[in-house]
C-alpha cells in the first residue's frame, strides 16, 4: 500500500478552489503534485497555495495525465468536459473523483461507467451533501429499517433568486442545463441515495424560462444577463421506480416562492417519516400516539487528530483516499450517478416533448 497518494487537478476554478483543494490539503496521505487549466494562470496559483515543491502545471489535461506518478485524478471542469476527461484519465490508469453532475447526457455517464470497469479504476462522483451530519445520520436511520419501505419522497433544490452569473453556468451547451442539472442533481442523489432505490420506470418533467428573461433583476449575486440565461430557470419533475414509489423533485435558481431549501429530501416510509426541511426531523407513530422528533446533531461536534471538525468537503475527500488505499468501494458508486444523470435527462426530455419517458 502506498504511503502517499500523489493527486493531479484539472480544472482550478471555483469548485477547486472552495471544495476539493482545501479537503485535500489537510491529508497527510495525499500529495498534490499537479494541477492544470485552460487558464494557465489559474493553476500556477493552485499550486502555489496548495501543491507539494515541484508541483507540475498544465495547460492541455492530456499532458498531464501522461505523468505515471500521479495516481488520482479530481475533475474539476465545466459539464461539457467530464465524460472526455474523466475517460482519458481512466486509460491512463488513473483513479477519478468526477465533479457533479456526472456528464452532460446518460451515454456519456454510461461510457464514463464502463471505462472504469474496464479499466479497473475507481470512480466516484462529488456527491458531497451525502457527507453532512443531518445526511449521514438520516442514512443511517433508512438502512436500520426506521422508516420502513420508502414509498413517497420529495427531493428539494428551491432558491428563491440565486442564479450563478460567473462562469459558464447560464451556458447550456457547455452546461447542458440550469437548476435541474446544477443543484437538482444533489437533492436527487440524496434521495435516491436515502431511498437505495436506483430502478425508474418513468418520468414527467416540466422547466421553464420565466424570470430569466428579466433585465436588473434581484439576485444574490447580482443582476444577470438576459442575452445570456440559455438554461431553464425552474424545473420539475415527477419520478415513478419500478416497485411504485414515487419521488417528486423541484428545483430553481429563481422562483417567487419562500418555500425555499437546498440539497435536501423528504421521505415517507410504512414506519416513519423524515424531512431536512427545518433540521432533521423524524416522525411516526408510538403506543398509539403520533411523535416527532428533532435530531440534534451539533451537541459537540466531532473531533479528529487535529483538534479541527470534519466538514462534509473534508469528509469527503478523507473516505474517497481512504478508498483508494484500502481497495474499496467508494461512498458514491458511479452505477449510482448514472441513474441521477439518466433522471435528469428524462426530466428535460419530457419537458421538451410534452409526453412521459419510459426507461427500459
Amino acid at each position: 500500500m502506498p504511503e502517499n497518494v500523489k493527486v493531479g487537478i484539472i480544472g482550478c476554478g471555483g469548485i477547486a478552489n472552495g471544495k476539493h483543494l482545501p479537503s485535500l490539503a489537510k491529508l497527510k496521505q495525499v500529495e498534490l503534485v499537479a494541477f492544470c487549466d485552460s487558464k494557465v494562470e489559474k493553476a500556477h496559483k493552485a499550486a502555489e497555495d496548495y501543491g507539494v515543491s515541484g508541483a507540475k502545471v498544465y495547460a492541455d489535461y492530456k499532458e498531464l495525465l501522461h505523468d505515471s506518478s500521479i495516481e488520482v485524478v479530481h475533475v474539476c471542469t465545466p459539464n461539457i468536459s467530464h465524460a472526455e476527461i474523466t475517460i482519458a484519465a481512466l486509460k491512463a490508469g488513473k483513479h477519478v473523483m468526477c465533479e457533479k453532475p456526472m456528464a452532460k447526457t446518460s451515454e456519456e455517464a454510461r461510457l464514463m461507467v464502463e471505462t472504469a470497469k474496464m479499466t479497473g479504476k475507481k470512480l466516484t462522483i462529488g456527491y458531497n451533501n451525502r457527507f453532512r451530519p443531518d445526511s449521514q445520520y438520516l442514512h443511517k436511520t433508512c438502512q436500520r429499517g426506521d422508516l420502513g419501505e420508502v414509498y413517497f419522497a420529495k427531493a428539494h433544490a428551491i432558491r428563491r433568486r440565486a442564479v450563478p452569473t460567473w462562469g459558464v453556468f447560464l451556458d447550456e451547451e457547455k452546461q447542458g442545463g440550469g437548476p435541474l442539472i446544477d443543484i437538482g442533481t444533489h437533492a436527487l442523489d440524496l434521495t435516491l441515495w436515502m431511498m437505495d432505490n436506483y430502478k425508474p420506470k418513468s418520468v414527467m418533467g416540466s422547466t421553464f424560462h420565466k424570470l430569466g428573461k428579466r433585465e436588473n433583476a434581484a439576485n444574490a449575486w447580482g443582476p444577470w444577463d438576459p442575452q445570456k440565461f440559455k438554461v431553464e430557470d425552474s424545473a420539475f419533475g415527477f419520478i415513478t421506480m419500478e416497485n411504485g414509489a414515487t419521488i417528486v423533485l423541484e428545483s430553481s435558481w429563481a422562483l417567487n416562492s419562500l418555500d425555499v431549501d437546498e440539497a435536501k429530501c423528504s421521505l415517507s416510509g410504512t414506519e416513519g417519516g423524515a424531512d431536512m426541511k427545518d433540521g432533521l426531523r423524524i416522525n411516526g407513530e408510538n403506543f398509539g400516539k403520533l411523535y416527532t422528533t428533532n435530531v440534534e446533531l451539533d451537541a459537540g461536534g466531532v473531533a479528529f487528530y487535529d483538534g479541527d471538525e470534519e466538514s462534509d468537503a473534508e469528509l469527503e475527500a478523507r473516505l474517497w483516499i481512504e478508498s483508494i488505499l484500502n481497495d474499496t468501494e467508494p461512498v458514491v458508486k458511479p452505477e449510482e450517478a448514472l441513474v441521477v444523470t439518466q433522471i435528469l435527462e428524462a426530466i428535460y426530455e419530457s419537458a421538451r416533448t410534452g409526453r412521459a419517458v419510459y426507461f427500459e
